[in-house]
């Protein structure tokens, strides 16, 4: 079986939208699974529930303070999300943050989180920000290399965040946007 690469597919990046939560949550649990296997502990992974995702979801409301979520979408599915607002660290004041962004499994290097940091670092310009961070489990050389090649570069900074009773620690990268 050839797997489809991004320019054989037709692909919508949208913004979510209150119907899309579940979706959503799908493709949010199923990424983190694999994703973080080998960095958090399976027990957490295992549990991990969409419909527990999907209640923690806003996408009704338009504050330009709250995160903001875009959607990758193929063919009528959704296969990834980014989601974007200001900087949450009091030192980043002015700043934008890429909170998160996961891709199906099934479609990881087909480009589509690529397009998903396009699309994030263009809103967070949209909104006015000239630099952007984020935020990134330490230890996570997949995400590290992702984010190298679109030009995120560590900034020194590093925390310990508590994450279902569990604490891990990140290290936090940065960029300017276009």
């Amino acid at each position: 079986m050839v797997s489809a690469r991004l320019y054989d597919l037709c692909m919508l990046i949208r913004p979510a939208q209150p119907g899309d939560a579940l979706a959503v949550a799908r493709v949010h649990v199923r990424s983190s699974q694999a994703a973080y296997r080998g960095l958090f502990p399976a027990e957490y992974l295992d549990q991990l529930r969409v419909d527990d995702r999907a209640a923690r979801y806003d996408f009704s409301h338009s504050d330009p303070e709250k995160p903001f979520t875009q959607l990758a979408e193929i063919d009528s599915r959704i296969v990834g999300l980014v989601i974007t607002a200001p900087a949450r660290d009091a030192d980043c004041a002015g700043l934008g943050e890429l909170l998160a962004l996961y891709v199906a499994p099934e479609q990881w290097r087909q480009g589509i989180g690529r397009e998903l940091a396009v699309a994030a670092r263009k809103k967070l310009a949209a909104m006015g920000f000239v630099e952007a961070v984020l935020w990134m489990l330490d230890g996570n050389a997949r995400a590290d290399r992702f984010y190298r090649n679109d030009a995120w570069l560590p900034d020194g900074s590093r925390k310990h965040d508590t994450i279902g009773g569990i604490t891990l620690p990140e290290v936090r990268y940065r960029r300017t946007l276009p």
